[in-house]
């Protein structure tokens, strides 16, 4: 899964990378954390042709069928497997596929401290190039039974390839710049074609090192927790942290 992740280069390197025709302009995130908005590109259809639009959107995502929000899961990924089958994930699979921008995500592997209990130890994973990331996604505009309307988005997944699996079995399906028409054509791209691109990135495309626990916090949103960290093991006997501080859940994928 991915459940956390960041957006720390200049809006103009990312508007660059990817092309869209606004400017908008925001703060680095260094903590992005479910149900918050997030920024995506999607394609759109007009006069002048196929235009790649920048677009802000809430990060859990809501299939159309939704009633209330508060008795579905919060679905912030969906398996690059099932999303071709499943109910929640298939209209939008076929008609409204986007890319979720970041530029690095937080991974969390099981270790065992040196009193013999497991512990979380958080992983910042980037690419080697110091490029932005592009994750594949998925988006539905959901309306409200009181005629509220909210765009909300998912991250699709895969299995994990060399570097990941090393720190979890599930990671990001990440795109490569040739590839972005191809996943953001939903009018002209078959569906299938769209999903072959659905696959682990190749073993040279990232890296992974350890970080502190400080990035558990979601109020920490700042440089400090992508700092390496030395500190392979958990101190043991440490007092139990706070509910907000532990690793994110694993949300719902409905799979």
């Amino acid at each position: 899964m991915c459940g956390r992740y960041a957006i720390t280069l200049p809006p103009e390197t990312v508007r660059a990378f990817f092309h869209y025709v606004e400017q908008p302009n925001f703060p680095p995130r260094y903590n992005i954390a479910p149900t918050q908005p997030v920024p995506i590109v999607r394609m759109q259809r007009g006069q002048t042709g196929k235009t790649r639009h920048f677009n802000l959107v809430r990060w859990g995502f809501l299939p159309g069928f939704v009633k209330d929000p508060k008795d579905f899961p919060l679905v912030i990924n969906a398996r690059s497997e099932t999303v071709l089958d499943k109910p929640s994930f298939r209209n939008a699979m076929r008609r409204r596929r986007c890319i979720i921008i970041a530029d690095a995500f937080y991974e969390w592997r099981r270790d065992k401290n040196a009193a013999g209990k497991t512990a979380s130890a958080p992983f910042l994973i980037r690419r080697r190039d110091g490029h932005p990331m592009a994750f594949a996604g998925l988006w539905e505009a959901w309306m409200g039974p009181n005629g509220e309307e909210q765009d909300t988005a998912c991250i699709v997944t895969t299995d994990a390839n060399g570097v990941m699996a090393a720190i979890h079995d599930r990671m990001p399906v990440i795109l490569e710049p040739q590839d972005f028409d191809t996943w953001l054509d939903n009018d002209d791209v078959e569906v299938e074609d769209a999903a072959r691109l659905m696959r682990p990135a190749a073993e040279e495309v990232l890296e992974a090192f350890r970080i502190s626990s400080a990035v558990n916090k979601v109020a920490n949103d700042n440089p400090d927790i992508q700092q390496p960290s030395d500190a392979i093991e958990e101190t043991p006997r440490r007092p139990a942290r706070k509910a907000a501080e532990k690793p994110p859940k694993d949300y719902g994928t409905l799979f």
